[in-house]
Parts: structure tokens; C-alpha cells; sequence
């Protein structure tokens, strides 16, 4: 049986709804590959952080859906989407994970102009 993980991450005004299955670690932002959506090595290395983390790359594929904000916050939007699903998957990567910070949702927002 094909498990799919569904998870939301949040960041400022970015929101990356995500859905995980078992893979050969393929990942997909919005129809397009993850070198595509972000150029950046930088922001590369943000979103497969927490399968270097939890050694599972290459294990799952992940399709993702962002809208709203920038290509930073999406990037962590997408990170903390990832451990969410990884936690849900394994209970025994909760560890590592909160101990980074990746399932800590980043609460700063833009302040209001006043």
C-alpha cells in the first residue's frame, strides 16, 4: 500500500501545501523540478535539509503547491511542510528535527505600516 502524507507549512505569507510518498526522491514545486523553482543552491539546500537531517534522501517524492510570499519564506515554508510529513512518517526523527528547529513554525510577520 502507497502511503501519501499530506502537510502544510507556513512562513510570513508563504503557504506550501505539500503530499509525500514513497520515491526515489523526486521533488516537484508547482509543476516544476526543485532546480527550476529555486535557482539558488542556498535555498536547495533549505528545502532537502531535513532529509539530509534524518538520512532518508532519495527515499520520498514530493509534490508541493506554494502560493503567497517570497522565494526565502517559500523555501522555509516548504522545509518545515517536509519535517512535518517526515515526523508524521517516523515518529524517531522528531528528535533531530526539533532539535534543528524544523518543526518550530517561525511566528515573525511583516509589522503593520503605522
Amino acid at each position: 500500500m502507497v502511503e501519501t502524507l499530506n502537510k502544510i507549512g507556513r512562513r510570513k505569507t508563504a503557504i506550501a501545501r505539500i503530499s509525500m510518498t514513497p520515491g526515489q526522491g523526486q521533488i516537484k514545486i508547482n509543476g516544476r523540478t526543485l532546480a527550476h523553482y529555486f535557482p539558488s543552491e542556498i535555498l536547495q539546500i533549505v528545502v532537502n535539509q531535513p532529509f539530509a537531517l534524518t538520512n532518508t534522501a532519495g527515499s520520498f517524492d514530493v509534490t508541493a503547491r506554494i502560493d503567497g510570499g517570497g522565494i526565502k519564506g517559500q523555501a522555509e515554508a516548504l522545509r518545515l511542510a517536509i519535517s512535518r510529513a517526515l515526523q508524521t512518517q517516523d515518529s524517531e526523527l522528531r528528535s533531530p528535527l526539533k532539535k534543528e528547529g524544523f518543526l518550530t513554525r517561525d511566528p515573525r510577520m511583516v509589522e503593520r505600516k503605522k
